[in-house]
C-alpha cells in the first residue's frame, strides 16, 4: 500500500477522505479573483507580510489572471475559521499557521513548528527534500486542501511575562498565551494555556486576562506594542524554533487551475517562504536593541525549567504516537532533523563558536 492509501484509510476515514471525492467545478476561462482568508488582521508585522507578499506575487507573475483577494482575520471568517471556510469552498484559500488546526489532525503542528523542533532552515530541508512537502498534501488532501509552505518566522521568543520565570513551580497557574504543541506543554506543567488569535494578544495582556503571552519575534512584538504592557521578555523559546506559515487552497479550486498557474502558485509559495524567513532574521536583531533601550528586560530561562519543558515536550509528542498518520510523518521530521542536526553541529557550530572568538 502507498502512503497516500494508507493515509486515506487511517485513522480519518469516512468524512474527511470523502470530501476528497468532491468533482472539481468547472471555470470559465479569462481572470480569475480568489479569496484568501487569514487568520491575523492587516499590517501583523511578518504573519501579515508573509500573506500580502504571496498574494503579490501570484497576481503579479500571473499578470493579474488570478488575482488573490486578501480577507483579513473577521473579515469574512475568524482567524481559527479559515481552515473550515477553504476546505467547505466558502473562500477559495487561506494563509494561517498550521498548528491552529489540531483540532482537524494533531499531524498539522509538524508543518508550523513543534517543541524541541527543527529551526527555519532545517524545516525547508525535510520539506522540500526530504519528503515533507508530500507529507503536508497528503494529509491536507483529506480535509479537501492542497497546501504550501510560505512563510517563517524564524526562532520565537518564550515571551513576554509580568513576573520573573525563575523556576518550574513558577509555571503554576500562569495564564499564558501559547497554541499549539507548546501551549499544550505548558498545560501539562500546570498553566492555564490561553489559545488567543494574534489581534486580540494585546487587549488580553494589557486588561489582565493574562499574565503573559509569546507571539512571535521582537520585530512583530515591538509592532503590537508588548513592551508597553511588561518588560520581562524571555528571547529564547522551546516552544517555536523556527514557525512555517502556510497557504492553502481548496482542492477543487487548485485543480480548476492551469498547469501554469499551478507552477507559479508553488513559485510564488517558495518565494515568500525564503523572503519572509529573512525578513524575521533581517529585522528582530534592530527591534530587539530598540527594546532594551526602552527598558524592556531580556531573560532566560533556567536550566531546570529548561529541563521541565523537554520532559513535558516528549510526553506530548508520545501521546499522539498511536495514530498512524502522526506517527509517519514525526519520524521522517525528526529524521530529517537528526540529520541536519549533526551537520549543523560539527560545521556550521563549530565555525559560529570560532567567529565569535576571533572577531567577537
Amino acid at each position: 500500500m502507498d502512503r497516500r492509501s494508507f493515509l486515506r484509510t487511517s485513522a480519518l476515514g469516512g468524512a474527511a477522505a470523502a470530501s476528497t471525492t468532491l468533482a472539481a467545478p468547472a471555470y470559465a476561462q479569462g481572470n480569475r479573483t480568489l479569496t484568501m482568508v487569514t487568520s491575523v488582521p492587516d499590517g501583523f508585522a511578518i504573519f501579515d507580510d508573509a500573506a500580502q507578499l504571496a498574494a503579490d506575487y501570484i497576481t503579479s507573475a500571473t499578470d493579474g489572471a488570478l488575482t488573490i483577494q486578501k480577507m483579513p482575520a473577521g473579515s469574512l471568517v475568524g482567524a481559527f475559521e479559515v481552515f473550515d471556510a477553504v476546505s467547505s469552498g466558502q473562500a477559495d484559500l487561506y494563509h494561517s499557521a498550521e498548528y491552529y488546526f489540531l483540532n482537524q489532525h494533531p499531524a498539522f503542528a509538524f508543518f508550523t513548528s513543534v517543541p524541541f523542533g527543527m529551526t527555519g532552515q532545517e524545516l525547508a530541508n525535510w520539506y522540500y527534500h526530504r519528503g515533507g512537502a508530500e507529507q503536508h498534501t497528503e494529509l491536507a488532501s483529506l480535509f479537501n486542501l492542497k497546501p504550501f509552505l510560505c512563510g517563517n518566522t524564524a526562532m520565537q521568543p518564550g515571551g513576554w511575562f509580568n513576573n520573573e520565570i525563575n523556576s518550574a513551580e513558577d509555571l503554576q497557574g500562569l495564564r499564558f498565551r501559547m497554541p499549539g504543541q507548546g501551549g499544550q506543554v505548558l498545560g501539562r506543567l500546570g498553566a492555564s494555556v490561553q489559545n488567543i488569535p494574534g489581534g486580540e494578544i494585546y487587549q488580553a495582556l494589557s486588561s489582565g486576562q493574562i499574565d503573559g503571552a509569546e507571539w512571535i519575534g521582537p520585530f512583530a512584538d515591538e509592532r503590537l506594542g508588548f513592551q508597553e504592557v511588561t518588560s520581562n521578555y524571555y528571547t529564547s523559546g522551546f516552544h517555536e524554533p523556527g514557525s512555517a506559515l502556510a497557504l492553502s487552497f481548496n482542492l477543487d479550486v487548485w485543480e480548476s487551475l492551469s498547469p501554469a498557474h499551478q507552477v507559479i502558485v508553488e513559485a510564488a509559495c517558495r518565494a515568500t517562504n525564503a523572503t519572509n524567513l529573512a525578513m524575521s532574521l533581517a529585522e528582530n536583531g534592530a527591534a530587539l536593541a530598540r527594546l532594551q533601550s526602552a527598558g524592556v528586560q531580556t531573560r532566560q530561562f533556567p536550566e531546570d525549567v529548561w529541563d521541565a519543558f523537554g520532559q513535558a515536550s516528549a510526553e506530548v509528542r508520545e501521546e499522539n504516537m498511536s495514530d498512524p498518520i502522526y506517527a509517519d510523518i514525526a519520524n521522517s521530521y525528526f529524521e530529517s532533523m537528526r540529520e541536519s542536526a549533526g551537520w549543523y553541529e560539527i560545521a556550521d557550530g563549530e565555525y559560529m563558536r570560532q567567529r565569535n572568538r576571533v572577531i567577537g
